[in-house]
């Protein structure tokens, strides 16, 4: 889920004869974060480790909003995936997710605000409904959490927006985008996201994904990729790469920052050298407690 807010998942449990202790999980590499890293390692510090927080922006809870109508929606029969039900899923979505994160409600100055905000995620639905006829489509799994380790020991976790699997075991990942059509670039960061899941389902399941599609719901397009082998056992050298820039500065402290235009939307520059500012003291790698999770275990 990317222009969206990240979610974390709670740690995992197991039972024994006298309570539940959870398990330890170890560090992990999910896409988000391993954008980060490429981005800038020290942006990559201050949300992985350091675990600064960040205001959510309108943009990016509009994001968690649709995305959560979209899950919902293929959640009914599938004669009732229309816009009219889309639509009626909104506001209850709008509202439980403003009731479990209660600094939401400082996101809009007035009624007015919020009602034209609204009106935007509308408009988001509306697109998608362009792009498919959900009522034809019977998808796996919804919000997936995948997770696998890879031949080097790098563990990868992320989240699936929905998951296609056709009666002949052809797979389609899919990816609601809220919003536009990227550039060249930007099409590169999103490709890498969706190569991320294709060697993770094809390690989990032996099978390379037909189809990755990115669904740009603010101006009706689709992104659509094949990927095959040769490309994904690349792809996988190049995150063992990143997983071991990763812990070489993890051990040093050494993240540094890589100043790009991308610096405009970032929300620590105040604490950034680039920017004449100075980091929080490095509180070091953090290692797993027994039973405890690490700030690197929670996935996208």
């Amino acid at each position: 889920m990317t222009e969206t807010a990240e979610l974390s998942d709670g740690a995992d449990t197991t039972a024994d004869t006298t309570a539940d202790v959870p398990a330890r999980r170890r560090p992990a590499l999910s896409p988000s974060r391993a954008g980060d890293f490429k981005q800038c390692p020290l942006l990559y510090r201050f949300r992985a480790v350091d675990r600064l927080p960040e205001k959510p922006s309108p943009a990016q809870v509009r994001g968690i909003v649709v995305h959560s109508v979209l899950e919902e929606l293929f959640g009914l029969p599938a004669a009732e995936r229309v816009p009219d039900r889309a639509h009626e899923l909104l506001p209850p979505v709008w509202q439980r997710l403003r009731e479990e994160r209660t600094e939401l409600a400082e996101l809009f100055a007035s009624d007015d605000a919020l009602a034209e905000w609204l009106e935007s995620a509308s408009r988001l639905i509306d697109g998608y409904f362009t792009l498919e006829d959900p009522r034809r489509l019977d998808p796996e799994a919804r919000e997936l959490l995948v997770e696998t380790e890879l031949d080097s020991g790098v563990l990868l976790r992320g989240y699936i927006d929905r998951l296609d699997v056709a009666p002949t075991g052809e797979i389609r990942v899919v990816d609601y985008k809220t919003g536009t059509a990227p550039r060249e670039i930007g099409e590169a960061k999103a490709l890498f996201q969706m190569k991320f899941y294709a060697l993770v389902l094809w390690r989990l399941r032996g099978v390379v994904p037909r189809q990755l599609r990115l669904m740009y719901l603010a101006d009706r397009q689709s992104l659509t990729y094949t990927p095959d082998e040769a490309e994904l056992t690349r792809f996988e050298r190049t995150l063992d790469a990143v997983w071991q820039a990763i812990l070489r500065a993890g051990k040093s402290g050494d993240f540094r920052p890589n100043k790009s235009r991308l610096c405009d939307w970032c929300a620590h520059q105040s604490l950034c050298p680039a920017f004449g500012g100075t980091p929080p003291e490095y509180p070091g790698w953090p290692e797993p407690d027994a039973g405890e999770e690490t700030p690197l275990d929670r996935a996208d």
